[in-house]
C-alpha cells in the first residue's frame, strides 16, 4: 500500500470537526482559475486541486476549524451534508500526507 495512503487512512481517524488546519507554510500556490496547483517546497512535488479542492485550499489560507469549512461549503454547494464531509475530510487527509496542511487538535487562535 502507498505510503501517503496509509497516512490518509490513518488521519482519517484524528480529523475531528472541531479539528483546526491552516495551508503548511512550507508551499506555495497558484489559482488557476477553477482550480489550484500547490508545491510542496520540501519535496518539490506538485499537487493539484479542481474547482471544489481549490476552494477549500483558498479556505486553509487562514486556521479555521473544519466544521467551518464545512458550513460554508454546504452554504456554497448543492451536496448531502453527509458526502461533503466524508469528501472533505478525505481531501484534508491527503493534503495532510502530502504535507500541505497542519492539522490541530486545539482551539483556532
Amino acid at each position: 500500500m502507498d505510503t501517503n495512503l496509509m497516512i490518509a487512512k490513518q488521519l482519517e481517524q484524528t480529523i475531528l470537526e472541531s479539528s483546526v488546519v491552516v495551508a503548511s507554510p512550507d508551499q506555495i500556490s497558484s489559482d488557476l482559475g477553477d482550480e489550484a496547483v500547490i508545491l510542496n517546497l520540501k519535496s518539490g512535488i506538485y499537487h493539484g486541486l479542481n474547482e471544489v479542492g481549490a476552494r477549500v485550499w483558498a479556505f486553509l489560507q487562514q486556521a479555521k476549524k473544519v466544521e467551518e469549512i464545512l458550513k460554508m461549503l454546504l452554504q456554497e454547494y448543492d451536496v448531502d451534508p453527509e458526502q461533503c464531509n466524508n469528501d472533505l475530510i478525505a481531501l484534508l487527509c491527503n493534503l495532510s500526507a502530502a504535507e500541505l496542511i497542519s492539522i490541530s487538535n486545539e482551539t483556532a487562535a
